[in-house]
C-alpha cells in the first residue's frame, strides 16, 4: 500500500481489502454511507474520532492507523516504542513469562514479519540443525518452517504444512499491504511442489509433525496477541505456543527438560 496517497484513497483500499461495501462499513461505524463517500473522494477530511471508528471496523493495525491519522493531517494517536527500551521492560518481561510458563513445551514470540523476538529453551527443537545462513540478519519463523535447510527437512507432513502456512501468509501480505511479506511469501512460494495439496477440513487443528534425534513428535499449536495494545510494537507481536499432541511427545519433552536441567546443575559453577 502506498502510505503516501490522501486517507481517503487509503481507506478506500482497507475497506476493499476487508471485503465491505460503503453502507456496510457506515453501518458498522455508526455513521452514514454518504459521509464515506465524501472521505473516501477527499471531500471530507475525517476527525481522529471518526478516522479511529472506521479503522476499528476495517481492524487497521495500530501502525497504520497512524499513517492513516498522519494523511488527514493529524498527530499520531499509538506510541512505536523500540522493544529494548526502558518503557517496554514490564511488557518484554511478560512475554518472556508467557513463554517460560509454557515449559517444557516450545513457544515464540515473533514480530508481524515472522522475525523471531524470543523463544523459551523447548523451542531449540525447532532451531536444532538448521542453515546457520538462515539465522542472519534474524531468524524468520516462516522461513525456517519451510525452507529446505530450516526445519522443514524435518517435516513429516511438510506439504500439508506448506499448504496450510503459505495461503496464511498471502493473505496476511494482502491484507496489510506489507511489501516485505509479499516477498517473503515469493521467495517461500518458490520452494512448493507445482501440484497444491488439500487439506482435511475435517481435521479439528493441523498437527505438525517433526523429527528430533530419533523421536517422531506431533503438535498443534496457538496464537496470542495483546488484548488491548496501544503501542504499536506490543500489537505486533504474536506468541506461537506449541502443545503436544500426544503422550509420547509430552513424554518426549519432559524428559529431554529434565536432563537439560540436569545438564545445567553440573556444570553450574561452584
Amino acid at each position: 500500500m502506498n502510505h503516501n496517497r490522501p486517507v481517503g484513497e487509503q481507506l478506500r483500499e482497507w475497506r476493499r481489502r476487508r471485503g465491505l461495501s460503503q453502507l456496510e462499513l457506515s453501518l458498522r461505524a455508526g455513521t452514514s454511507a454518504r459521509h464515506v463517500s465524501f472521505v473516501e473522494t477527499g471531500r471530507t477530511i475525517p476527525s481522529p474520532p471518526m478516522l479511529e471508528r472506521l479503522a476499528e471496523q476495517l481492524h487497521v493495525p495500530l501502525r497504520e492507523r497512524n499513517r492513516l491519522l498522519v494523511a488527514a493531517g493529524h498527530a499520531p494517536a499509538y506510541r512505536h516504542t523500540p522493544l529494548d527500551d526502558p518503557d517496554l521492560a514490564d511488557a518484554r518481561a511478560a512475554v518472556r513469562r508467557v513463554l517460560s510458563g509454557h515449559e517444557p513445551y516450545p513457544a515464540l514470540a515473533v514480530d508481524r514479519r515472522w522475525n523471531l523476538l524470543f523463544a523459551n529453551a523447548a523451542a531449540r527443537i525447532f532451531l536444532d540443525g538448521i542453515d546457520p545462513a538462515l539465522c542472519e540478519p534474524r531468524v524468520n519463523l516462516m522461513r525456517i518452517g519451510l525452507h529446505p535447510e530450516g526445519f522443514a527437512a524435518r517435516l513429516d507432513n511438510l506439504d500439508q504444512v506448506r499448504a496450510f502456512l503459505l495461503p496464511r501468509l498471502a493473505r496476511q501480505a494482502a491484507q496489510t499491504g506489507d511489501p516485505q511479506l509479499g516477498a517473503l511469501y515469493d521467495e517461500l512460494s518458490a520452494y512448493a511442489p507445482t501440484e497444491p495439496v488439500r487439506l482435511d477440513r475435517a481435521d479439528i487443528a493441523l498437527t505438525i509433525r517433526i523429527r528430533h534425534g530419533d523421536a517422531q513428535l506431533c503438535f498443534f499449536n496457538t496464537i496470542t496477541t495483546f488484548g488491548a495494545a496501544f503501542d504499536v510494537t506490543l500489537d505486533e507481536i504474536a506468541v506461537e505456543a506449541y502443545f503436544p499432541a500426544n503422550r509420547s511427545t509430552s513424554d518426549y519433552l519432559h524428559a529431554l527438560a529434565r536432563d537439560t536441567s540436569a545438564k545445567d546443575r553440573a556444570t553450574a559453577p561452584g
